[in-house]
This record gives C-alpha cells, sequence and structure tokens, in this order.
C-alpha cells in the first residue's frame, strides 16, 4: 500500500509538472468584449461578456459608469482546456446592461489587469432603439417581467432581429432556477420552430445573476441558427424539464388535492416555508418542473438576385488564402492546390473555390476539413485540397475563384487568387528544337584554285590521273550535304512516332488513374451510406454523388456536370426510378441550401433502403 501511495504522487506531481510546463509555454493573455444584442429596447437587459484567454483571473471593472445605461457585474466562469499536454485557460466576466432610455450609447474600452500586464477591450457601440415591441421573453437578452419571483424561466436570446436567408446568427438559451431548488435538468433544453436550422447545443455556462432583486442560478447554452427561407420566421418556444424540490406540507390532510408543480411556479417565494429551512431536504420533495420561454420573430430577407457564377451559398465574410505543390512536374502529373477560407458565416454550406480557366486541366473531386474558433462554429477557417493535373504543357496555375454575400454590406464579394507560378515539362518538343538537333554539318572549304603561274603538265598517264582528280571531289559520304538530307525525313518520322507514343502511353494512364479514383470515391460512399451514421445532409449529398460517379464512370464523362436528367438517360430509368431520382436530388439539394436539418438527426430507415436500391440500379 505504501509504495501505491508513492507511486500515485509520483504520478500526480509528474502530471502538475507538466501541466505548470505547459502553462509556462502558453501564448500571452489576450481579451475580447461582445453582447448579446447591439439594438434591444429600452428597459431590456443586454449580456455583456469580457473573455481573457491565455489567465486563470484578472482584474476588471466591478461596475462600468455610462450615463443613460446601468451596468453590473453578474459573475463569471472559467475554462481549461488540455491539447497535447498544451494547456489554455480563460475566464469571463459577466455583465448586465439595463438601458434607461434610447439613444445610441459608447461603451468606451475597459481596462483588465492580468499580473503586470493592462489589456483593453475593445469599443462597443449599443444602439437602444425605441419603440421596441418585442413579446419574447427575451428575444433580444432581457429578462421577461414575468419571470421575476418565478422558482424557474426560460428565454431565448437572439443576436439580431433581421437577417437574411443562410445567414449564421448567435443566439443563447438561458435557463434560470432558484438555487434554493436545487435544479438538476432532465429534458432539454430543445428549440422548436420552421424554416431554419440550428447548431448542436454546446455544454451550458453556470453563473449567478440577479433577475428583479432575487438570485438566480443560470444556465447558459450556446448555439448558432440559420433562416432558410425568407419571410417571418418564428424562433422557438425554448422547452425544458427539470426536477427540482418543493417545499411539502406534512400537515395537510389526506383528502386535500396534491398540488401541481404549476401551482408553486407562480408563487412569489415558495420557500417561505419554515419547514423548508432544513438543509437536509428533509421536509421537501423532488418534482418534475416544465419550463417553456416565448417565441422570437425574425425577419428574414431573401438573396439579391444575379448572385456570381462561383457563388455556392456563402453567407457571412471570408478571406481566402492559396498555395499549390508541386510547382515543378511533368505533364499529366498532379498537383495538391490548398485553398484556406477563414472568416466568419455558414461553414458548412460552404463550398470551395473553383478555378477560373480549366481547360487544359484535369480536376478531381475536393476534400476539405473546418476548424473551428468559437464554440458554435460560427468562425473559423476550412480548408480544401483539390487535385488537378495538366494535360499540356502550362506556366501558371489559374486564379481561384471564391464568392459569397456579405450580409453587412449587403452585397456579393468575389475573391480571386493570384496565378501560381509552375514549370511543367514533356509534352510536343518545338519545331525549332528538331531542326537545331538535326544541324547540317559544315561543308569543307573548297580547294585552292591552281595558281596561273602553274607549270606545263606532262602529258603522260600520270597527268592523265591528276587532271581526272581535279575534276572531281572524292569527299565522304557522310560529309555530303545530300545524305544528310536523305536521313532527315524518316528520322523526323521516327522521333514524331515516339512522341505520339509517350503521350498515348501517358493518356491512357491517366484515364486509368482516373477511372480507378472515380470508382476508389463511389464504393466509399457505398460503405459509408451503409453505415447508416450520416445526418440527413450528408446522406443525401453522398447518395447523389454516387450516383453522379456512376453516370460518370457509364459516359466517361465529368462527374460534376452530371444531373438527374443525364443519370437518367444514361441507365434509361422508367418513370418511377426517375421519380425517385429527382426526389433524391430535390432533397439533396434542400439539404445543402438550409444545412443540417431540424429535428430527427438520422435518416429513417425505409428512406435509407430506399435510396440504396435505386443506387444499386444503376449498374456501370
Amino acid at each position: 500500500m505504501p509504495m501505491q501511495r508513492r507511486h500515485r504522487t509520483v504520478l500526480i506531481t509528474l502530471l502538475a509538472l507538466i501541466a505548470a510546463s505547459a502553462m509556462a509555454r502558453a501564448a500571452s493573455p489576450s481579451v475580447t468584449a461582445v453582447l448579446s444584442n447591439s439594438e434591444p429596447g429600452p428597459g431590456e437587459t443586454v449580456q455583456l461578456e469580457i473573455k481573457v484567454s491565455g489567465a486563470q483571473s484578472a482584474n476588471v471593472p466591478q461596475e462600468i459608469s455610462i450615463d443613460g445605461l446601468e451596468i453590473h457585474q453578474t459573475g463569471s466562469s472559467r475554462q481549461f482546456e488540455m491539447h497535447n499536454f498544451d494547456v489554455s485557460s480563460s475566464v469571463t466576466y459577466n455583465y448586465t446592461i439595463l438601458p434607461l432610455r434610447a439613444g445610441k450609447f459608447r461603451i468606451p474600452p475597459q481596462t483588465v489587469r492580468v499580473g503586470s500586464e493592462s489589456l483593453r477591450t475593445p469599443e462597443l457601440t449599443l444602439n437602444v432603439v425605441s419603440g421596441s415591441n418585442n413579446s419574447a421573453a427575451a428575444p433580444q437578452g432581457g429578462h421577461s417581467a414575468a419571470g421575476f419571483g418565478k422558482i424557474a424561466f426560460a428565454e431565448l436570446v437572439v443576436a439580431k432581429k433581421d437577417a437574411y436567408v443562410g445567414e449564421v446568427i448567435p443566439a443563447e438559451i438561458r435557463l434560470a432556477f432558484d438555487p434554493r431548488a436545487r435544479p438538476r435538468l432532465e429534458e432539454g433544453p430543445e428549440l422548436s420552430g420552421q424554416g431554419f436550422t440550428s447548431q448542436k447545443l454546446q455544454q451550458p455556462r453556470e453563473t449567478r445573476e440577479t433577475v428583479g432583486g432575487r438570485t438566480y442560478q443560470v444556465y447558459a447554452f450556446k448555439t448558432a441558427i440559420s433562416p432558410a427561407r425568407a419571410g417571418k420566421l418564428e424562433i422557438g418556444p425554448v422547452e425544458a424539464k427539470a426536477v427540482v424540490v418543493l417545499p411539502r406540507r406534512p400537515s395537510a390532510p389526506r383528502t386535500t388535492r396534491p398540488r401541481s408543480p404549476f401551482d408553486l411556479f407562480n408563487l412569489d417565494d415558495p420557500f417561505s416555508d419554515p419547514f423548508f429551512a432544513d438543509p437536509f431536504g428533509s421536509m421537501g420533495e423532488r418534482t418534475e418542473l416544465p419550463i417553456r420561454s416565448e417565441s422570437v420573430t425574425l425577419d428574414v430577407k431573401p438573396l439579391p438576385p444575379n448572385a456570381p457564377p462561383s457563388f455556392s451559398g456563402a453567407v457571412g465574410n471570408f478571406t481566402m488564402a492559396v498555395d499549390a505543390k508541386p510547382k515543378s512536374l511533368q505533364v499529366g502529373d498532379p498537383i495538391t492546390v490548398t485553398a484556406t477560407i477563414s472568416g466568419r458565416g455558414n461553414f458548412d454550406r460552404m463550398k470551395g473555390p473553383s478555378l477560373e480557366d480549366e481547360r487544359g486541366w484535369h480536376k478531381y473531386p475536393p476534400s476539405s476539413k473546418f476548424k473551428q474558433d468559437d464554440d458554435v462554429g460560427i468562425s473559423g477557417e476550412k480548408t480544401f485540397e483539390t487535385v488537378i493535373a495538366p494535360n499540356e504543357n502550362k506556366t501558371v496555375i489559374p486564379p481561384l475563384t471564391f464568392a459569397y454575400f456579405d450580409p453587412i454590406k449587403e452585397n456579393y464579394v468575389t475573391l480571386r487568387s493570384d496565378p501560381v507560378p509552375i514549370t511543367v515539362e514533356g509534352g510536343s518538343a518545338p519545331a525549332s528544337g528538331v531542326a537545331n538537333a538535326q544541324a547540317t554539318p559544315t561543308q569543307p572549304a573548297p580547294s585552292a584554285a591552281p595558281t596561273a603561274a602553274a607549270a606545263a603538265k606532262p602529258a603522260d598517264i600520270l597527268y592523265q590521273l591528276t587532271d581526272i582528280g581535279q575534276t572531281r571531289s572524292f569527299a565522304p559520304l557522310y560529309l555530303r550535304p545530300a545524305f544528310w538530307t536523305a536521313q532527315l525525313a524518316p528520322l523526323i518520322v521516327l522521333l514524331g512516332f515516339a512522341l505520339w507514343k509517350i503521350r498515348r502511353a501517358k493518356a491512357g494512364d491517366r484515364e486509368a488513374r482516373r477511372v480507378a479514383a472515380l470508382q476508389e470515391e463511389s464504393a466509399d460512399l457505398l460503405r459509408k451510406l451503409r453505415g447508416g451514421e450520416l445526418s440527413p445532409q450528408e446522406y443525401f449529398s453522398d447518395a447523389s454523388r454516387v450516383a453522379r460517379v456512376k453516370t460518370a464512370l457509364a459516359k466517361n464523362i465529368d462527374p460534376n456536370t452530371v444531373d438527374a436528367e443525364t443519370i437518367a438517360s444514361a441507365f434509361d430509368l422508367d418513370e418511377a426510378e426517375r421519380t425517385r431520382l429527382l426526389t433524391l436530388f430535390e432533397r439533396t439539394d434542400e439539404l445543402r441550401y438550409s444545412g443540417t436539418g431540424n429535428g430527427n438527426k438520422n435518416v429513417p430507415h425505409q428512406d435509407r433502403e430506399e435510396v440504396l436500391r435505386l443506387l444499386e440500379s444503376l449498374r456501370v
């Protein structure tokens, strides 16, 4: 036993040292500040969060004095994260802002001290709109007056009232309980409504806040909503169930009707019962308590017409960085083009950028990965990797274009990268190269003419032979121009045949790689579809991709150009199969446009079986 204790002590000490060294390597502290709503009405409270990253504690102002606003600190929370022994910590300080009148207020930068460092928050602007007629419990961050004095209440905080289709809007669900009720959440919270999608709720942040003169234990769940259609949408209500401890009435006669939790729900202070002062709760009883908030009305505007060709539904504000490797290669060799889209918006609906000019390039389907910078995935960066191969000599990779809609500027923005210089070798050799390779040898200089003063030739047989030699050339055959002229034609034919064979072999190899890649992609997607663990958006997107890939293999075309009519014609589908195929593509477009679906997160078994039967009928 002592040996085990020593081992445990050594292990704890080692972990503490690792954590301390990792925290020593942590980044320098930083501070941010955000408002839950920038346009409330008079009397509607707004939540202010000051988050200090890279520190476990900080000195922040307890109150912020601004004429026309009451700002009080209501609590704080700490977060710790460890990744590969790298520890990061942050602390969030919460404030409640109560506007006293309408107007535009400036919240100046606040000084935050972390150790010996002084940090400053960004300047914030609060525009208090007069005549606000919000009907939610706190549709823009305010507490419902009906919630004052209750055991528990819920509210839905939405960052803005107006939005565009596809825009991602931060939202927060707040559940407040009287701490004496010792609450325990049983179900939810769940956000109901139609015509929008919502991100998965994160783990709640727990704080203590004073509302209407009473202290509440508040659980705040962060999420984000994205409208899928234009018009007025009702967001919510939020519903949840909790188990709370309520005072028990032991003196009540047995014939008395038991009280409903709703009877206590609306009492000013049910805990005023003296029996409930028992610290062990023997005079209390646990009761299931349903909680429901008011809904929020969101005015959704459609996206403007005449979108750029490269627009695929991205809404937000983004930047793009592009790189490619390798930059020196042969014709037909692959190049990996990496495009990183950073910013804030609906990353789940985003498609990768496209080549401005695809002529002379073979393009494969891209892959992507997303790294989020916040709790709900509104901000971050998405990296797309696309493999392309040059079919001919190229000097640059054409620019990549990516279009998105900016809801702040209310117009479309197209990002265009710079061309990436590359070196591609191979392909047809220039004619000048052949000519230079076959340069004609230099002819020998003519013999010097005999001098006029030459002596007279003797009249004998030797003279006759010498005279014959002076009138004819005895240059070797390989030095004669006619010889090389006769050899040039077959040499050019042979060189052309060799280049043709090389080009044909590369084309065949490239086509074989393309077919193999498409077959592998189809098989992988079918395995994923049979697994049944995909979300509706992923399931129907992968299913439509399988249909496109099979058509591309059957007709030797690009799968990205295939639509439902092409598939139906390629496989000669009957009317029933054609209808199921069109339904599949319509469902895919609907989910791609609206992001992840509401309600059920899995595709029903019957729908999956019907889709798989349709895909199996498409035989290559």
